[in-house]
């Protein structure tokens, strides 16, 4: 087959192997980061749960990117990004440690925001230098396979990661501080693997002189303004972020539900809803590795936009349909579809972006494509706040979701329709 033909070739290089690397072992620690704070607000018996209380944490956590994101775009752009993922993993690796020790003692929780706040910023200096470095590891012809596979496995690394934190915790009797630990170990590994990479091999180019930390606010505005008329120029790649960030606001609803659900309606026990939760990650996880399998072929076949808009109309049908019984057997149904349609759109995002946007550009914009992502899930974990249930059971968020879908899928089929001649996976570089 093609696909497995590419994936192969893709594998034998070896660079892109040694980056690959280091997104699996920092992605699987951010899975151990994110599930430990997780159950620190939802599942601790210490904690009282309330959509409320999960959309203040996602807040707290996810907010300062708005500030943070355009802020690392304009560096990545200037810093080599090998020294991005060496640095920013040795300080979350240090970072996690003073969690751990902060969850070990009497604080108040603010506290313990604060310092999750400052192991979670700078993952956005790293996962946008990821994506803005891999165009630098292969050929252009290669670039959906290697967005089907590298994001991809990036995101099954940290499904991985966050089912050995619940085993973790469920062995532990509930120690977060273990947890936690495992993450900063995961961090330290990928700092060491990204030194088999060359210093220069990653980029960026050399055309600006070096920021000066004195000009950065004014370096950061100028960038931003910058990267936003660059991705005006570039209206294909405008439109799939606008698609990706509406079915991310989709994504984030039904994660508010599925956390209450698991904490409320489907077990009386914290151990239970761990469990419930682990099943659930387990299903997206899947539905995430059939996306990276079945992504280069569908892109190749219906066109970018075509398959984003297969995704939420996908997703517009099957989403009421499983979702509306509010019982298990069903939601993690839905928990697979789910993984498989966002994971697949985003694999067509990602494309789209790193094919029309030029280098010296990559980073600011996968900076604007992470604060995008950041202001609609924690938007979305908002209106989730004031319309969920205590036990979660809500039609109307259901209802409500099916629509934003079909709203995508019916944008994305008529710009399809309208689309280039060019082909997915041959795709001519700029000059």
């Amino acid at each position: 087959m093609p696909v497995v033909r590419d994936l192969g070739v893709l594998l034998r290089l070896r660079n892109f192997r040694r980056l690959l690397a280091v997104r699996l072992l920092s992605q699987s620690a951010d899975g151990v980061y994110q599930i430990a704070l997780a159950t620190y607000v939802v599942f601790s018996p210490e904690n009282q749960a309330t959509p409320g209380a999960i959309a203040s944490a996602m807040a707290v956590l996810l907010l300062p990117y708005s500030l943070i994101g355009p802020f690392a775009g304009v560096l990545l752009d200037r810093w080599q990004r090998r020294q991005v993922f060496l640095y920013g993993n040795l300080l979350r690796a240090v970072l996690a440690c003073c969690t751990a020790l902060l969850l070990l003692s009497s604080v108040p929780d603010w506290a313990f925001y604060v310092s999750a706040l400052c192991v979670t910023a700078v993952n956005r200096f790293v996962l946008a230098g990821l994506s803005a470095a891999l165009p630098r590891v292969v050929d252009p012809d290669r670039l959906v396979i290697a967005n089907a596979l590298s994001p991809t496995a990036g995101t099954l690394a940290a499904t991985v990661g966050g089912a050995l934190a619940l085993g973790i915790r469920l062995l532990t009797d509930g120690s977060d501080a273990a947890v936690v630990l495992l993450g900063a170990a995961l961090y330290l590994l990928s700092a060491l693997v990204s030194l088999t990479l060359s210093r220069q091999l990653l980029g960026p180019d050399r055309g600006a002189p070096a920021v000066r930390l004195r000009h950065a606010l004014a370096v950061t505005a100028h960038g931003l303004g910058a990267g936003f008329r660059h991705l005006a120029e570039r209206r294909d790649a405008a439109r799939a972020l606008a698609a990706m960030t509406v079915m991310r606001f989709c994504y984030g609803a039904l994660t508010v539900m599925l956390l209450m659900l698991c904490r409320y309606a489907w077990s009386d026990s914290e151990s239970g809803g761990l469990a419930l939760l682990g099943l659930a990650l387990g299903f997206s996880a899947a539905g995430y590795f059939v996306a990276a399998v079945v992504s280069p072929w569908t892109v190749g076949r219906f066109g970018r936009y075509g398959w984003m808009a297969l995704c939420a109309g996908v997703a517009a049908v099957l989403e009421p349909a499983l979702g509306m019984t509010f019982a298990p057997e069903p939601m993690l149904a839905a928990a697979f579809v789910l993984g498989l349609v966002t994971q697949g759109a985003k694999i067509a995002t990602d494309t789209e972006v790193q094919t029309s946007v030029d280098d010296a550009f990559r980073g600011r914009v996968f900076s604007l494509y992470d604060v995008l992502f950041n202001v609609a899930f924690v938007a979305a974990a908002g209106v989730a706040a004031l319309v969920l249930p205590a036990d979660g059971r809500s039609p109307a968020v259901v209802i409500a979701v099916a629509v934003l879908y079909a709203a995508v899928s019916a944008a994305m089929l008529h710009r399809g329709r309208q689309g280039r001649p060019t082909a997915a996976f041959h795709v001519k570089q700029r000059p």
